[in-house]
């Protein structure tokens, strides 16, 4: 019997309280064949709402994704839709690491030709209106939308989903939306409430895309492909300790 692959769930943010809703978002999509463990930065910010935060806590993502794979793990979802601090770590190590973006994308884009992007505040907004033309899918983009609530009250579920699928129907109805993106890995529990929805409101199916399924999924798909971080895209770099 061949061993477990290992999995870590690092959470860029410097507190554990969002841990168990992280696992919980994971738990569907983790394989009978794979372990889960989470850990989280020991310094940086709190929760990722802007630029500032994600440039303070992506040098101790780096670290600790070394760690990680010093500790024998497989490979690493860091659940950030930003990516706090990954093209960085696969630099340094050499399992592969993702965060949310651009498995949540490409996996609409094999279920839909345009998608929008449903975040958390007009910060996130800002932060992540770039993230299709840096990855050369802008034609595929409709729009990106914000909530108006912090990573701090996702936990309000019932509010959550409400305002989710109320912005969601303007990015379809407004902006040619065909596929919804939610823009933060704290959206848990929300992603088929919402495509239920907007199935029941607009009277056809509509993929609302849970970054967490998307990305844990896909990183363990690259696991069992042994493939990892091209060293001609990413010079590996040696940490100073």
């Amino acid at each position: 019997m061949s061993a477990p692959i290992r999995i870590c769930v690092l959470v860029p943010v410097a507190t554990s309280a969002y841990n168990d809703r992280i696992l919980k978002a994971v738990t569907p999509v983790v394989p009978p064949d794979v372990e889960v463990e989470i850990r989280n930065i020991t310094q940086g910010h709190p929760d990722i709402e802007n630029r500032t935060n994600w440039l303070e806590n992506g040098m101790p993502v780096v670290e600790l994704a070394r760690q990680i794979e010093l500790d024998g793990f497989d490979g690493i979802w860091l659940t950030d839709f930003d990516m706090c601090g990954v093209e960085a770590a696969r630099e340094v190590i050499d399992i592969p690491i993702i965060g949310g973006f651009p498995t949540s994308a490409f996996g609409a884009l094999m279920l839909s030709q345009r998608f929008s992007i449903i975040t958390i505040l007009q910060s996130t907004l800002a932060m992540q209106r770039g993230h299709p033309q840096s990855y050369g899918i802008q034609d595929t983009f409709a729009s990106i939308r914000p909530i108006d609530c912090p990573v701090s009250q996702l936990s309000d579920i019932d509010v959550v989903v409400a305002r989710t699928f109320e912005t969601a129907m303007k990015a379809i109805r407004e902006d040619g939306a065909q596929s919804i993106l939610l823009g933060c890995t704290g959206f848990v529990d929300v992603a088929s409430r919402v495509s239920t929805l907007l199935t029941e409101a607009l009277g056809c199916y509509v993929p609302v895309i849970d970054p967490n399924h998307a990305g844990f999924s896909f990183l363990v798909s690259l696991v069992r492909m042994r493939v990892r971080p091209s060293r001609l895209t990413y010079s590996k770099t040696t940490l100073q300790s």
